[in-house]
């Protein structure tokens, strides 16, 4: 038997060995390696920032390293949220594309951070400058797709992931197969296509990781807390402390009333990766255990998170329009970030914000012409079926209203620590007396 210090000296040099050897073939091949870093295994991602900057150092004219930089800073920074990274990922990526606007890698990698960055006419723009010079590389069809979506292209995102899957049916092309099913309705197939990418990731690996935890929100946007609990401690069990999963549980127990244990396991994900998301989802905890100031001290925090993300050039006026609209006190400024950022995404989510922007707004007959944009491809979201039903009830839709909100608590009777409450009172209002208002 190997003594225990030994197997540990041996552990690490084997690691080292990894990322030497990973150098020394991309230095033998020159063959970009961008697959390999996404599935890295946990606290590898500073090794290859080190390896890659070392080889663009010393060959400044190696523009593959150039791209396996920029492909690191941004997997670098989906691991810590810090969006620094994301202007070090541009500076490389730029400079590669300025000695060749035709490097297949550099252009996916731009397109990548792009998305990131939230800006998809540009990562569209890229995806296809990619596609037109090198039409066989499956991760092209990736960054198209997803920008696609986000663009409210919902057909062609359909035949472009359906292209990737065939090309390569693996994490990236199975996780946007999902997608493109729970937006359509079918959370039964988005569930079935989460397992498969899941279980086509490598052991754990943030991506795969990534991948768990949208398999647990799926579970749990049926309703299903069993499945979804499992789900987010199995990833927990395979990377400790990972913060999406951490986060997962959180809302778990916010949604079974524990409140005092979702403020600790949000306050847990937060310290290791503060994303606004995760911020939000602890204020509305707090909100609903009778918190108000605490939670107020929560959002005001999520302000500051989005003007840093605004600052490393993160187009965040979608989310932050639908925070307002959730939270704010000034219902014209939401509406008017919201309808800026639905011209720039035009899908059903921006059409959700802008229906609660306006209905914040007091102007319920575009909401609800914005909230039925919204249901359109018929996805199965407990909480836009609320929001749905408060506009049909603000307009004196009753007939509507009780459909909506009677869906979104069949659907998914936890999908809202705050918004619940409000649910089954505005349903009850409803049945008893028809309409009698807008909710608060």
């Amino acid at each position: 038997m190997i003594p225990l210090r030994f197997r540990r000296v041996l552990a690490g040099l084997g690691i080292v060995l990894a990322v030497l050897v990973t150098v020394w073939a991309f230095l033998r091949s020159g063959v970009p390696s961008a697959p390999a870093i996404q599935q890295s295994q946990p606290g590898m991602i500073d090794r290859f920032v080190w390896s890659y900057q070392e080889v663009v150092r010393r060959e400044p004219e190696n523009l593959d390293a150039h791209a396996l930089l920029g492909w690191a800073y941004i997997q670098k920074a989906r691991e810590t949220g810090d969006p620094a990274y994301y202007a070090r990922a541009e500076a490389v990526l730029d400079a590669a594309l300025r000695r060749d606007e035709r490097h297949v890698e550099s252009l996916i990698g731009a397109g990548t951070l792009a998305l990131a960055r939230h800006q998809f006419r540009d990562a569209l723009a890229l995806g296809e400058r990619a596609r037109a010079i090198d039409p066989y590389v499956p991760r092209v069809y990736g960054v198209i797709a997803d920008a696609q979506i986000e663009l409210g292209m919902y057909d062609a995102a359909v035949t472009t992931i359906q292209t990737m899957v065939d090309m390569r049916p693996d994490l990236g092309s199975y996780s946007r197969a999902s997608y493109a099913r729970e937006l359509y309705g079918d959370l039964d197939g988005a569930i079935e296509a989460m397992d498969m990418a899941v279980r086509a990731g490598g052991p754990t690996t943030e991506n795969t990781e990534w991948a768990r935890v949208q398999l647990g929100h799926l579970y749990a946007a049926k309703g299903d807390l069993i499945n979804a609990e499992r789900t987010y401690r199995l990833s927990l069990e395979r990377l400790p402390g990972y913060a999406h999963a951490l986060a997962g549980l959180a809302r778990i127990s916010a949604a079974q009333g524990r409140f005092d244990e979702a403020i600790e396991l949000y306050g847990q994900a937060v310290a290791r990766m503060p994303l606004p998301e995760f911020v939000i989802g602890l204020g509305e905890t707090y909100e609903a255990a009778g918190r108000p100031e605490d939670a107020a001290r929560q959002y005001d925090l999520v302000r500051a998170m989005q003007q840093l993300n605004q600052a490393n050039g993160i187009d965040a006026d979608l989310e932050l329009a639908l925070f307002e609209a959730d939270h704010g006190s000034n219902p014209q400024a939401a509406l008017t970030l919201a309808k800026s950022a639905y011209e720039r995404r035009p899908g059903v989510k921006g059409a959700e914000t802008l229906a609660w922007a306006l209905y914040r707004a007091g102007d319920y007959t575009e909401a609800r012409n914005k909230i039925e944009e919204a249901l359109r491809l018929g996805t199965q979201d407990a909480l836009l079926f609320y929001r749905a039903g408060v506009i049909a009830r603000a307009q004196g839709d009753s007939v509507a209203a009780q459909r909506w909100l009677s869906q979104a608590l069949e659907l998914n009777p936890y999908f809202s620590p705050v918004y619940v409450s409000h649910a089954r009172t505005a349903l009850a209002d409803v049945r008893a007396a028809g309409n009698e208002g807008r909710l608060p």
